[in-house]
């Protein structure tokens, strides 16, 4: 047993010490000192002590799921520069968590780059990295994190998991890629082999730039097939067929009635006339006045650029016109317009036009 006369236990109260308490205790513990005497103010919490206090309150807010506030507590902890580098990749870790939640995955990424650097034995580190280059779809780097990971546990769960994951998933892009490689071969291809036969016929497309100057494109070099886009809802574009003649989709419009017609596929081989007798088998609703019948009817081509009009036979075929000197594909959609034979109308639009009469 304990002697009497050994000293006391520094967390035991001397006896009689209630009696005379020394000025640096507040009650009878003997424990806590008294708030200092003015003159010897407290030192100042370290940055180590300040780190930590705001590691536990973005503790503290993580738990409540409220990550923003977590963010900015350990922010506020990294701020503090303290020398301890545990600390310090606690905070990191534990930030890059919580961006993680956000959805913010390269703030996430950051975070966990810099845990690693200042441990790089720090297992929830490594794994958080590797998260964030999932999301990220960067899976090589995803596998590479997660190897470093099972250097320093084998057998984490998580990580060979993920592993595996990461490795279908990038076996799966690497094949997406290649078809998508290939596709896109056999469209250059394609592409290729119609601009040829526009270019064979000598039928002459006009990309149309932003609102800048137009250019006539007649080479392969400059014309992609951007020019193709037709404007059209249908999204319709010239194509060769089976037998290897064009189809273009072509649009009528009727200036007088601000209505349009849009064929999809008008072969180059087909007559003006042929589709006007379909077209106005019937007269159309906002033909009031019954004057929209195929004999009745002039077409015309604008040449925009020199605000000139020529008229076009109707017995000609589409790619006939499409030949004309003046003739210039748009936007991949060949236009014509069609007015009533000596309408009040049309001389109206054809005012200050020079026309080209057939």
């Amino acid at each position: 047993g304990a002697s009497s006369s050994e000293s006391p236990r520094p967390d035991a109260a001397a006896p009689g010490s209630e009696i005379q308490p020394s000025p640096a205790c507040r009650g009878p513990e003997g424990l806590r000192p008294c708030p200092p005497p003015p003159l010897r103010p407290c030192p100042p919490p370290s940055p180590a002590e300040l780190a930590r206090m705001y590691k536990n309150e973005g503790n503290e807010y993580f738990r409540e799921r409220d990550y923003g506030r977590a963010v900015v507590a350990y922010t506020e902890g990294l701020k503090k520069k303290c020398e301890d580098p545990e600390l310090n990749a606690v905070l990191h870790t534990n930030r890059g968590a919580a961006q993680f939640y956000l959805g913010n995955y390269r703030s996430a990424l950051n975070d966990a780059i810099q845990a690693k650097k200042l441990k790089p034995t720090h297992l929830k580190a490594v794994i958080r990295g590797a998260l964030c280059h999932m999301e990220l779809k960067n899976f090589s780097e995803a596998i590479a994190w997660c190897e470093e990971g099972l250097r320093i546990d084998s057998k984490e769960k998580k990580l060979v998991e993920m592993r595996a994951k990461a490795d279908k998933l990038k076996r799966a892009e690497e094949r997406d890629a290649r078809k998508a490689k290939v596709m896109k071969k056999k469209e250059q291809c394609q592409k290729e082999i119609l601009l040829a036969a526009i270019k064979e016929r000598n039928i002459k497309l006009v990309l149309e730039p932003s609102n800048e100057e137009e250019e006539v494109s007649d080479g392969l070099a400059e014309i992609s097939l951007d020019g193709f886009h037709s404007d059209n809802a249908t999204g319709a574009k010239v194509h060769l067929d089976a037998d290897g003649n064009l189809n273009w989709p072509v649009l009528f419009l009727y200036p007088e009635h601000e209505q349009t017609d849009f064929i999809a596929a008008f072969h180059e081989n087909s007559r003006f006339i042929d589709h006007l007798m379909v077209m106005f088998a019937e007269l159309p609703p906002w033909d009031l006045e019954r004057k929209y019948l195929p004999s009745n009817l002039e077409l015309y081509f604008e040449d925009e650029e020199r605000t000139e009009m020529y008229e076009l036979n109707p017995e000609h075929t589409l790619l006939q016109v499409l030949q004309h000197e003046r003739y210039f594909v748009k936007a991949g959609t060949p236009t014509v317009l069609a007015f009533v034979k000596r309408s009040p109308f049309s001389k109206k639009y054809f005012s200050g036009k020079k026309v080209h009469r057939l």
